[in-house]
């Protein structure tokens, strides 16, 4: 019986989410933050943004997440390329995270993109 594996998502800002970025693939699976900009309840399809940077993510499979325009929200899911080039997230984990600073998350994922590019480039010897 073959088993279906739930992939972590990869830390990625909405700024990555672009078709030539190595991020843009069908299925991946990622974590992003963003604010709320819109929600709508019938479709459940959030929008959220960051900077100049828009994301759509459809919400349908959370439970117990009150989503309120202006708060800052990160979600964890599967993307979705449209026929269109666009990406939705197929969201499967959402959480309110206001209070963030999305400077200080945005310097952070710079020092982690660093560190793991060091790391994988000059490994340990032991």
């Amino acid at each position: 019986m073959a088993s279906l594996e739930i992939k972590s998502g990869t830390l990625v800002s909405l700024q990555d989410l672009h078709p030539s970025s190595p991020f843009f693939k069908q299925g991946a699976s990622l974590r992003i933050v963003g604010k709320l900009q819109e929600y709508s309840i019938e479709t459940a399809l959030a929008i959220i943004v960051d900077g100049d940077d828009i994301l759509k993510v459809n919400t349908e499979h959370l439970r117990d997440l009150s989503f309120k325009v202006g708060s800052v929200y990160q979600f964890i899911g599967e993307l979705l390329i449209q026929p269109d080039n666009e990406g939705i997230l197929q969201a499967r984990v959402g959480r309110n995270v206001d209070g963030i600073d999305l400077n200080l998350y945005h310097q952070s994922l710079l020092l982690l993109r660093q560190f793991q590019s060091d790391h994988l480039n000059h490994p340990a010897t032991m």
